[in-house]
């Protein structure tokens, strides 16, 4: 099941049927330990639309009163890249240890208003000189902990100022238009696949500039593992989104441009596309 907040409403999708809801509660709606089978049962009842009209709408972020946390140094690729942008600094060996140690990294991401959602214009910071999009698989989980959902996420990062030093992080990560999720919230009645792919797709004056995928078993920790940290100490009354770390870094010599289009795919889930300002 394919759930997608619209400016028309809630919206459910599966196997190319398309159904509005009455219900207009997003935080309400998606907050929920029996998703999959709520959703399941209003898509039985709710108004049947043509398969064209969900293109017609306006898509949003899925995100209203959650917060989004991220992972990082979940994948081999990212731990190398993120030792290697702060060596000069000295903090190199702080990524090596975290990749292996029994605490995970997290941190806080964004607010709704910082994020935005497929096809819709996300920012680099002015102050920074080498900036590049991460593409994650994003559990959506409940406020009791509960996975129930899936989105694609991108945890935009400036490369640049974390280099200096890993103290920086949270200005590398957190700034207006700093993180896009979407397009829809994924809810199948069992875990994703773990061979289920990413995919990063860079465009550039029409060209391809950067073709990568990765699949999310690549992970070095589990998804639970994730979770069960981030709710050791702190709840979340209306659920919460977690990126779960990239395995996909563009090289060194690659940093994003204005104008640059950025299309981030994971099966089953769908297609995050956004551009830079």
């Amino acid at each position: 099941m394919h759930i997608y907040r619209t400016s028309a409403g809630i919206v459910l999708a599966q196997n190319d049927q398309i159904k509005l809801l009455s219900d207009t509660n997003w935080d309400t709606y998606i907050n929920r330990d029996d998703l999959y089978a709520a959703a399941s049962a209003d898509f039985d009842t709710a108004e049947a639309k043509d398969a064209n009209w969900l293109s017609e709408q306006t898509i949003l972020a899925p995100i209203q009163r959650q917060e989004i946390w991220a992972s990082g140094v979940t994948y081999l690729r990212s731990r190398d890249a993120r030792m290697d942008e702060s060596k000069e600094a000295g903090g190199d060996t702080f990524y090596d240890k975290v990749y292996v140690a029994e605490r995970p990294e997290l941190f806080f991401k964004a607010t709704a208003q910082r994020t935005v959602g497929t096809r819709d214009a996300l920012r680099i910071r002015k102050d920074s000189t080498w900036d590049v999009p991460e593409p994650e698989l994003t559990l959506f989980i409940t406020a009791s902990g509960t996975i129930v959902g899936y989105t694609v996420g991108n945890d935009m990062s400036s490369r640049s100022i974390e280099g200096e030093n890993p103290l920086y992080l949270p200005q590398a990560k957190s700034y207006d238009r700093c993180a896009a999720i979407g397009p829809c919230l994924y809810v199948p009645g069992q875990p994703i696949a773990p061979e289920s792919e990413i995919r990063l797709v860079i465009q550039r004056k029409g060209d391809t500039a950067f073709d990568q995928r990765i699949a999310i078993n690549q992970m070095k920790r589990s998804h639970t593992e994730l979770v069960s940290f981030l709710f050791r100490e702190c709840s979340f009354p209306d659920g919460v989104f977690l990126m779960t770390g990239t395995g996909i870094v563009p090289p060194n010599t690659f940093t994003l441009q204005s104008g640059d289009q950025v299309q981030i795919t994971i099966d089953g889930i769908g297609t995050l596309e956004n551009w830079i300002e």
